[in-house]
């Protein structure tokens, strides 16, 4: 088995079957933050996901990043391609490691952790149930320089903070527009938020998942 190029956090459920297989959730993280910052936003999943949260592998400051960036909404391509191939490759080793269930993985990132998790979707295709992508955008050499597979059964979570002063608000209706026409499963809410996720936001998602997976 391959060794992992991220350190990440593990939560299993705390009364698992040991003949189940169970969603799982991998958590990526914004710029300059840690794995350990988005558990909170994924605990209320605890009992009937594998959560996985995954580190960026460069430091930034007193956090991580998944890859650098040349100036703000445009990432240094070859850093970008390295991290999107390797955490391809760290879903593929987990998943042969714990107890999951491949036909439901999820993705959930915010902000660097929500632009890595759409384009991973569009990348992965079908080999994703789905993603939750918070205050995020496609990077535009994704959408026209990328071999992208189809989206259509890749049930799709994306929100944005009307007073995101990072991503504006038009990029977060950009997003979902770009991802219209590519399938059926989108949902796109609009919170009265900043560059950050409100408790309804998190409510919202939540039930999402749950609805999506199947779980109670």
């Amino acid at each position: 088995m391959t060794i992992p190029a991220y350190e990440y956090d593990i939560q299993l459920p705390a009364n698992m079957d040991a003949d189940k297989r169970y969603p799982v959730i991998f958590t990526l993280h914004g710029k300059g933050s840690n794995e350990r910052n988005m558990f909170g936003l994924v605990e209320p999943l605890a009992g009937e996901f594998i959560i996985i949260g995954i580190r960026g592998n460069l430091t930034l400051g007193a956090g991580f990043q998944y890859y650098e960036l040349r100036s703000l909404g445009n990432p240094i391509r070859e850093m970008f391609d390295q991290a999107i191939r390797q955490l391809e490759q760290f879903i593929h080793y987990a998943t042969e490691k714990y107890p999951i269930d491949a036909a439901r993985r999820y993705l959930l990132g915010f902000s660097q952790g929500a632009i890595l998790s759409m384009s991973l979707a569009l990348t992965m295709g079908d080999q994703l149930k789905g993603i939750v992508a918070l205050n995020g955008y496609v990077p535009e050499f994704v959408k026209t320089e990328y071999p992208l597979k189809s989206v259509t059964d890749v049930s799709v979570f994306i929100s944005h903070g009307e007073f995101d002063g990072v991503f504006p608000v038009r990029i977060g209706h950009e997003t979902a527009k770009y991802f219209e026409p590519l399938t059926d499963r989108l949902t796109f809410k609009l919170y009265r938020a900043d560059h950050s996720v409100t408790e309804e936001n998190q409510r919202d998602f939540v039930q999402w998942l749950k609805t999506d997976a199947a779980v109670e």
